[in-house]
């Protein structure tokens, strides 16, 4: 067997320290190498060193025999040193001595699970809201029991192996004294009683699955991956516990003349030749039913016209976005003859054909088209 190191070297004090100093060096090495600290190869065997050292310094009586005859004179004195000593329960030293805790107490209240639904809507109840009606399946409490778990007419019998308190207390001896390690009561789960006649209908599980329709009020302004949290329509909690909450999240269907940026609405808008060149009143969808625009004279591919509010209401605000109309000079795929002979005599009249200049490069005019618009 391998010589033991002197008590005070191994915690690192000189032989005149006082009972504060060893004190307050155990502390710093118990921290460093306790097995549930340290896993380095050796830890254990460390700790236990400096454990032993402590258990003798820390003791006037024993640290006196020490001092005289060694460690045989310590051990003679009453002391058993470590040899065969149980560290099963290094947590509970550990905590004891620092403060912490190890133990497990009796099952409390548990909040039930939150439960997730997906929903479709369309393009104007998404702009305008809606109130929708969802079929969800949830556990609630039973509806023969209560959520007691116990046939009618029964109740519950205090737990025998904890006497009701739902924990168990085991003693144990350390170096620093005699602590006790509470655990939750295996035989009634932490709860304190005993279910005797379980209720049939639940089968003492004190829920049950059902299914639920659940009102849903989407409000203006949503989009596509929009999430609308409705509290305590989750899953019922155990032991008394708070139902859980259900998490809607929304999809939204596309528009066929619509599409959307934000808040702001875009729409294509397909014009002819003569009303580009001479101008026109043309009438034009909205979310709101039709409305008119008037189109300026000489109006090319590309100008944009700016509704104000017809756009998407704010989801958490006042007011709306605007719609953004973008004009579109269609060219005839078909023309018959008579139409044919006119644009003749039209071209005859018309100087050659230029792009009009201004001042705005393309990266302007695009910036243009997704912002600042007149």
């Amino acid at each position: 067997m391998a010589k033991k190191s002197d008590y005070y070297e191994a915690l690192g004090v000189d032989r005149d320290a006082s009972a504060a100093d060893i004190k307050k060096a155990f502390r710093k090495l118990a921290f460093k190498h306790h097995p549930d600290h340290n896993k380095d190869h050796g830890a254990e065997e460390k700790f236990k060193e400096i454990s032993e050292a402590y258990e003798v310094l820390s003791d006037p009586d024993k640290r006196a025999a020490y001092d005289r005859f060694g460690q045989a004179g310590a051990q003679g004195f009453g002391g058993r040193g470590f040899e065969g000593f149980d560290f099963g329960g290094f947590g509970d030293i550990f905590d004891a001595f620092f403060g912490g805790t190890s133990t497990a107490r009796r099952a409390g209240p548990h909040q039930g699970g939150d439960l997730r639904y997906s929903m479709t809507i369309s393009f104007e109840d998404a702009v305008f809201g809606c109130e929708r009606e969802a079929e969800i399946v949830r556990t609630e409490r039973c509806s023969v029991c209560g959520g007691t778990k116990s046939e009618r007419g029964s109740q519950p019998e205090r737990c025998p192996a904890c006497n009701g308190t739902g924990e168990v207390r085991r003693a144990q001896r350390s170096i620093f004294g005699q602590f006790v390690n509470v655990t939750a009561c295996s035989q009634c789960h932490g709860e304190g009683r005993i279910i005797t006649r379980p209720c049939p209908h639940c089968r003492g599980q004190g829920r049950e699955r059902v299914i639920r329709k659940i009102s849903i009020k989407v409000p203006a302004g949503v989009d596509g991956g929009t999430q609308i949290r409705l509290s305590g329509e989750g899953d019922a909690g155990r032991s008394g516990g708070s139902p859980g909450n259900l998490y809607i999240t929304l999809s939204v269907q596309k528009h066929k003349l619509f599409k959307r940026d934000g808040n702001d609405i875009f729409y294509e808008l397909p014009i002819n030749f003569a009303q580009a060149a001479l101008g026109d009143e043309v009438g034009i969808p909205t979310l709101d039913g039709d409305s008119t625009l008037k189109i300026p004279a000489a109006c090319q591919t590309g100008r944009i016209f700016r509704l104000k509010e017809k756009g998407v209401p704010h989801l958490r605000g006042h007011g709306r976005g605007d719609q953004l109309v973008r004009v579109h000079v269609v060219t005839p795929q078909s023309l018959d003859t008579k139409q044919k002979k006119l644009f003749k005599e039209l071209a005859g009249t018309l100087d050659e054909a230029k792009i009009p200049q201004d001042n705005k490069s393309f990266f302007d005019k695009v910036k243009d088209t997704f912002g600042g618009v007149p």
